[in-house]
């Protein structure tokens, strides 16, 4: 529905994509991979140095300019004959004979489109609801984050300690508000040392509907006024001012969809290589909360997969998914929302759907050899049977 693609990356902000590495290996490459080191080389950026083990694991994540970034996606996906229709929506979806119909509506118009295959990437899979097939939604889902930059102060000149002070008096006098700092057992200073970027929680947010979206966009708002005037009111800090924020709320979980294969946190955790088994994945265990959030690195050596069944929605035909809305529990769901998980998720639904199209039959039917060799023609890094670690170099 928006004006751009990249969804988290641009729309959301969050622009610093990952993890593609671990243990000093790359796990996840492809075309989503080449798209992001080609706007690092067009920005005069530096990709991290992948050699050394990172003491903690954002250290890997490689920052992008997002704008650049989603010009840079544009023009790969129109290069490749696609086209692209911005806001619009599907309004319903029928399975015929030959794949689907879907009926979308636009600011102006609304028109049929038919397709022998389908891939949901919508992140809350839409398409699979509209077509009463199974979906799972916890009671509580984990807040959605607004993304913006605070500047105007130097933090080196300020008094941390009575920083702190001012901070735990708005908090008691409710001048701020729960999640308007995501981690509130963190010191204020730290806060304004980040700058505010990812460093705030829209609790309660609703991502799921455009109602729940849109009172998330205004809580998220909202938030920054609080924290802008409280900043500005610090001794040193009177000239603070938002240097950017982001259009949207960045949603972290909102539905899962019921698989034929479903990874368990267990099995993301001992890194289970499935036996149909098209990408890796790699990033802690990261449930949000009201708490804050306290990633859970995985054990050495250990590098997780995604099997496709786990992108094949129960009693579907000719329909794939791809993204945080694989099916999965919610704390392996956690760790495999991320954007270079989704990337290599929805290269294994496009060429599956490809192949699909092509042979005239379910994806299911793909031979999965057929697949994991046109992956790797693309450079994705495919998990071989029996192995637990990926083979390459960085």
């Amino acid at each position: 529905m928006g004006g751009q693609l990249g969804g988290t990356a641009t729309t959301g902000g969050v622009a610093f994509p990952g993890l593609f590495h671990a243990w000093e290996r790359q796990v996840v490459a492809g075309i989503g991979w080449e798209l992001v080191t080609l706007a690092v080389g067009l920005d005069t950026g530096e990709l991290p140095d992948f050699s050394k083990r990172p003491a903690r694991h954002w250290q890997h994540q490689v920052r992008i300019n997002g704008p650049l970034y989603a010009a840079l996606l544009e023009e790969a996906f129109l290069g490749a004959g696609g086209r692209l229709s911005y806001y619009e929506l599907a309004r319903a979806v029928r399975a015929t004979a030959s794949g689907f119909e879907l009926e979308l509506v636009g600011r102006e118009s609304e028109r049929r489109v038919a397709c022998r295959q389908l891939v949901d990437c919508t992140g809350d899979a839409n398409l699979v609801g509209l077509l009463g097939l199974t979906r799972h939604r916890d009671r509580v889902v984990q807040p959605a984050t607004l993304m913006f930059e605070l500047g105007g102060y130097d933090v080196a000149k300020l008094d941390a300690a009575k920083v702190e002070r001012l901070y735990r008096d708005a908090l008691r006098e409710e001048r701020l508000l729960p999640g308007d700092v995501a981690n509130p057992r963190g010191r204020f200073v730290d806060f304004l040392r980040s700058r505010g970027s990812n460093a705030q929680h829209v609790l309660g947010a609703d991502g799921s509907t455009s109602a729940g979206k849109t009172l998330a966009n205004v809580a998220g708002r909202r938030s920054v006024l609080r924290l802008l005037r409280f900043v500005r009111s610090l001794p040193g800090c009177e000239r603070a001012q938002v240097i950017r924020m982001q259009p949207e709320t960045g949603i972290r979980e909102t539905y899962r969809i019921a698989g034929e294969a479903t990874v368990t946190v267990g099995d993301y955790t001992a890194g289970r290589v499935f036996d149909d088994a098209v990408c890796y994945a790699f990033y802690p265990v990261d449930l949000h909360d009201e708490h804050g959030v306290r990633p859970e690195p995985l054990r050495e050596g250990v590098v997780p997969t995604v099997p496709f069944g786990a992108l094949v929605p129960q009693g579907s035909r000719n329909l794939l998914v791809a993204g945080r809305c694989v099916s999965s529990d919610r704390l392996a769901n956690s760790a495999l929302r991320v954007q270079a998980s989704c990337m290599a998720m929805g290269q294994a639904a496009g060429a599956a759907a490809a192949l699909a199209a092509r042979a005239g039959v379910t994806p299911r039917r793909v031979p999965l050899d057929e697949l994991r060799s046109l992956l790797r023609t693309h450079g994705a890094v495919v998990p071989e049977a029996g192995g637990s670690r990926p083979t390459g170099t960085v």
